[in-house]
């Protein structure tokens, strides 16, 4: 009990701030019309949702979420799905928009500048720490016990850590801890990443997740935007320095801070967002959206239940390992292993496997597909094959290092334009 007040006090003297303004290129035509963050994941999420709900079950109240590039889709989101904390008591969820300043047309240089640009803002809110998130990441943790470490260790930055294939790790920043947990050594994107001690097929990776002393980073800040050859950036320039200088810096591990066992995914990618989306659906997934004692909140679309159709003797539905959500019909198909997000229809005679098909798609009569992941708002025509023959798929879409098969309506020949996710069969009223 102790123990919990201890926590819940330094909960409240903490703002996070949630930086989601930018394009996430590696998801390609993913974000053509959307930011990252605001990309749907698992059914009936998005991507932003996983570290908002860390933050209301953690206790923090107080956040700001940054924007940038194509944030409409993002914003809207946020203003009609988020609206459950009571600023009556003090709960706050601020948006600010990227702001070129006068003497700089530049938008946001790094993940350093974007907070920077905005410390004018977030200074008026006086909080003694800063919790920095990455509003693209899937993973549940308890950013409360992240802080008791930081405050424990009396830390002027701690970041949040997990450890990885070696293989994978160049992809992120690779550290060196001591026997305390302190960071010894920090490489943001090695060539070669230097594997644990006591683990030499793993690395020790950064979630680019961060607790700042708030004095601290003011300061840091302030020093990095002065200097002409930083790229403004945490991972590339914050921290290195930090520990380069001999300040605290400390390592969380995700897996003291968990609930539950320790699950992260950078879905940076479209090969890892369609991984990460099919993980959902193993019959004990580690990332449980399920679980009630941690649920993941949302906006949910308003529209009917999934509805399965039986048109006689060779007719009727099979279902294997599927997540299938509100909205949708299914008619005399076989789904496997599949997932479809809101108001998407499949007519009778389809088969589909490992397919993630976001919100708003058609599968018309008889269509064959496997192995493939469909943007918002894909019409199918009746008879399409995809996912039996890569030399005929690579000439109409796009197929990644593994072999997934991504498809839009652009590929298909159909009208390419922004389409809201919740612009579907049933709610057409939402479209702006």
């Amino acid at each position: 009990m102790a123990q919990s007040r201890y926590v819940s006090r330094l909960t409240r003297q903490t703002q996070a701030l949630i930086l989601a303004g930018g394009r996430g290129s590696r998801l390609r035509m993913l974000t053509d019309w959307r930011a990252k963050p605001a990309v749907p994941f698992g059914g009936q999420f998005r991507i932003i949702d996983f570290a908002l709900s860390n933050c209301l079950h953690s206790d923090i109240r107080q956040i700001a979420v940054l924007t940038q590039y194509k944030s409409h889709s993002l914003i809207r989101h946020l203003m009609m799905g988020w609206n459950r904390l009571n600023t009556d008591y003090g709960d706050m969820l601020d948006i600010i928009p990227a702001q070129q300043w006068l003497e700089d047309e530049n938008w946001y240089q790094g993940t350093a500048d974007a907070v920077y640009q905005s410390l004018d803002i977030l200074e008026a809110f006086h909080h003694r720490y800063t919790l920095i998130l990455a509003g693209d990441h899937i993973y549940k943790m308890d950013y409360g016990l992240m802080l008791a470490t930081h405050a424990r260790t009396e830390a002027q930055i701690t970041v949040a850590c997990h450890r990885v294939a070696l293989a994978e790790a160049s992809e992120f920043g690779v550290m060196e801890v001591d026997e305390d947990g302190r960071i010894i050594g920090f490489e943001e994107k090695p060539r070669h990443a230097k594997a644990l001690p006591d683990d030499p097929e793993h690395a020790l990776v950064s979630m680019g997740l961060y607790v700042f002393d708030s004095d601290y980073l003011h300061e840091t800040l302030k020093r990095d935007a002065t200097l002409a050859d930083s790229s403004h950036d945490f991972g590339k320039d914050i921290i290195p320095h930090a520990v380069a200088s001999g300040h605290r810096v400390q390592a969380q591990p995700l897996e003291h801070a968990s609930p539950g066992q320790a699950y992260w995914r950078d879905v940076g990618t479209l090969d890892a967002f369609y991984q990460a989306n099919i993980e959902m659906l193993a019959d004990e997934p580690v990332m449980d959206v399920h679980d009630p004692d941690w649920p993941i909140y949302t906006k949910l679309v308003q529209s009917p239940p999934a509805k399965f159709t039986d048109h006689g003797p060779q007719g009727g539905c099979l279902l294997v390992d599927c997540i299938v959500s509100n909205g949708c019909v299914v008619s005399d198909s076989e789904l496997i292993q599949s997932i479809l997000f809101s108001d998407c229809r499949v007519a009778k005679g389809c088969r589909l496997e490992r397919v993630v098909a976001l919100p708003g798609c058609e599968i018309g009569e008889g269509c064959r597909v496997s192995g493939a992941l469909l943007d918002n708002g894909c019409i199918l025509p009746p008879g399409t094959v995809i996912g039996e023959n890569a030399a005929h798929d690579r000439q109409r879409f796009h197929i990644t290092r593994l072999g997934v098969v991504v498809v839009n309506r652009d590929m298909l020949g159909q009208e390419r334009r922004y389409q809201p996710v919740e612009a579907s069969h049933y709610s057409k009223s939402c479209q702006g």
